[in-house]
C-alpha cells in the first residue's frame, strides 16, 4: 500500500484548484449520509490520496460537495441506476462503475457485476488507475 501511495504522489498532476484531504470527522459525516460504513481500504484511500489527479479516471472524493466526484452524489446516481446498495462506487468509467464491497473487493458494474475483480482497492489502483 505504501508503495502505491508513493507512486500516486509522484504522478499527481498539478491543477488550478487542488482538492484537500478529508479528516476522520468528515468521513463520519459521509458515512452518515450514505447510511453505511466505509470499507477500510476506501477510508485509507480517502484520507491519504483522494486529492491525487492522474490520468483519465477520477476516483471519488469527499471534501467538495459540488464536485462531480463527490462520493454521496456518485453513490446516489449509481444506486439509482441499479448498482446494488451493498456496493459503494469508487470510480465512474465507461458507462459503469468500479465499486467496492464491505470486505474490500473491487468489482466493475455496468448493469451487472462483471467477472473481473480485485482483492483490494490498492490492487485496483495499481492495475487500473495507475495503468491508465
Amino acid at each position: 500500500m505504501e508503495d502505491i501511495i508513493e507512486m500516486l504522489r509522484e504522478r499527481n498532476e498539478p491543477v488550478p484548484v487542488p482538492l484537500e484531504l478529508p479528516d476522520e470527522d468528515l468521513l463520519v459525516e459521509i458515512e452518515e449520509q450514505l447510511y453505511m460504513s466505509l470499507p477500510d481500504d476506501l477510508r485509507v484511500f480517502l484520507l491519504t490520496v483522494s486529492d491525487v489527479v492522474w490520468g483519465r479516471l477520477e476516483p471519488v472524493t469527499v471534501t467538495d460537495p459540488n464536485s462531480h466526484t463527490y462520493l454521496p452524489e456518485v453513490a446516489a446516481v449509481a444506486w439509482s441506476l441499479g448498482l446494488p446498495r451493498r456496493y459503494l462506487p469508487i470510480c465512474e468509467a465507461d458507462g459503469g462503475y468500479y465499486c467496492i464491497s464491505q470486505d474490500g473487493t473491487v468489482l466493475f458494474w455496468d448493469e451487472r457485476i462483471s467477472d473481473q475483480s480485485w482483492d483490494s482497492l490498492w490492487l485496483w489502483v495499481r492495475e487500473i488507475w495507475l495503468a491508465d
